[in-house]
């Protein structure tokens, strides 16, 4: 018998003693496990209640399940919420409740224009465009939109506003292993919207992939604004001796959390800082995980990242559930607002920001109120600095993610017309969601921890 097939003995036979045990003791005393996937099972779709709301379920090249309901919000555009994934062959688990877009400011280098898109303009009503074959090439979804927007209030209209794809994701995993070579590609599901706001026009892109991750995107293009030309300093050339005026999409998105259930989460920020000691090798980086125990403002840095983590649901391996917050390029940005208002005296409510201006991550409980990064309407605040300032004694338990993306766009020739995509955006991604990949190939069932001799002795490359 092989050193693996002795070492699967000797796991079944002690699984079975735990799983005896757990009968028998109970989990009173124990945070809740996680479910387990089998091997080349597939998920089964969560049971939602979408209400008002669209379902959408898709079972991907994993085997893993994605459960959502979608909806079109007049402010804020295309919203998916109660989302789930579903392991192969486990349980749904509760991911996110809702996430969506909350501001979108567009402030134009020579200071001459600004706009809020989200709040002033809206990414539904009239805002969200009709959409077709001609860019769509899986599934075209209808919703009712309310025919609201510049000025106009009638019926609503049902049209085709969202697109549905299952699409190639690329390598899941190449392993050129001697004992067991494995390689893949995997699918991805992407759902997108288009919504025209002056010149402009937006996708809002969900990508949700067979490995449990969501990119998170937005896409700009449509022309540059005829009205906004400027000098050398604050644009570029894009005809004759005409500036196009640089300008920049500060864009923050805004994700409630429902890891494991609506409450009892945690936060955490990663940090692996350099030392300058050296090792027999390489440089020593320490990593450590520091807890983020109220609401706050975190600034992006190399080798730092946050999670979101359920501690009473463990995973296989006992690892607590979590989904790490991974920034992709920003041009890190301060709203107007609180520019405005830095170095000034506090205000009746007792806002003041002036140390902690800007940031790339924020953190917050759950407030129906906060709805918007910044122009938020409600009696709770202006925007993101003044629902942390205000709650900043609370504890976080019932989770929020603002994540802030900046872009700034130096226009270019090409730009003339219409523009070719230009994207920003972030990732989420499962960590430790369950104890090893969802689909684990034939041979590497066992690999999860040290590997054993077999593996040790595999060619390296």
């Amino acid at each position: 018998m092989s050193k693996r097939a002795i070492a699967g003995a000797a796991f079944l036979v002690v699984s079975a003693c735990i799983l005896a045990w757990v009968v028998i003791v109970g989990p009173q005393d124990s945070p809740a496990e996680g479910p387990e996937q089998t091997a080349g099972a597939t998920g089964e779709a969560a049971e939602l209640d979408c209400g008002d709301k669209q379902e959408l379920a898709k079972t991907l090249s994993s085997g893993a399940t994605w459960s959502m309901c979608w909806s079109i919000d007049p402010d804020m555009g295309l919203v998916v919420s109660d989302l789930h994934i579903t392991p192969p062959g486990g349980e749904a688990i509760s991911l996110i409740d809702t996430l969506s877009l909350s501001q979108l400011e567009v402030p134009y280098d020579d200071g001459g224009r600004n706009t809020h898109d989200i709040t002033e303009s809206g990414f539904g009503g009239s805002k969200m465009k009709t959409i077709g074959e001609d860019v769509c090439t899986g599934e075209l979804l209808e919703a009712d939109i309310p025919n609201i927007g510049d000025g106009t209030y009638g019926e609503s209209q049902t049209r085709t506003v969202l697109c549905s794809s299952e699409v190639d994701g690329g390598v899941a995993y190449h392993s050129s292993d001697a004992v067991a070579p494995a390689a893949t590609r995997k699918t991805d599901l992407q759902l997108f919207t288009v919504s025209r706001v002056g010149w402009y026009e937006y996708l809002t892109e969900y990508t949700f992939g067979a490995d449990g991750s969501i990119g998170v995107q937005l896409g700009a293009t449509g022309d540059l604004s005829p009205v906004d030309y400027t000098d050398e300093e604050h644009g570029w050339d894009v005809g004759e001796d005409e500036h196009a005026a640089s300008h920049s999409h500060n864009a923050v998105w805004r994700v409630n959390w429902a890891l494991g259930g609506e409450s009892g989460m945690q936060v955490e920020q990663f940090d692996a800082e350099r030392s300058g000691d050296m090792g027999e090798e390489s440089e020593i980086l320490p990593g450590k995980l520091t807890p983020l125990q109220n609401p706050t403002t975190a600034t992006w840095e190399d080798r730092r990242w946050w999670r979101v983590l359920q501690p009473d649901v463990l995973n296989a391996d006992g690892h607590p559930i979590s989904y790490q917050i991974e920034m992709e390029k920003t041009d890190s940005f301060v709203f107007a607002d609180d520019l405005a208002t830095a170095g000034a005296a506090a205000d009746d409510e007792g806002h003041s920001h002036e140390s902690e201006l800007g940031y790339d991550v924020a953190f917050t409980n759950e407030d129906g109120c906060e709805r918007f990064a910044v122009k938020n309407s409600g009696d709770c605040g202006d925007g993101v600095q003044d629902f942390v300032a205000d709650s900043a004694d609370e504890t976080l338990d019932d989770v929020v993610s603002w994540v802030a993306v900046g872009f700034h766009h130096v226009p270019k020739d090409e730009d003339q017309s219409p523009m070719e995509m230009h994207w920003q955006g972030f990732s989420l991604l499962p960590r430790d969601l369950t104890a090893q990949r969802f689909d684990v190939p034939e041979g590497h069932e066992e690999v999860n921890g040290v590997p054993d001799s077999e593996w040790e002795e595999s060619p390296t490359g």
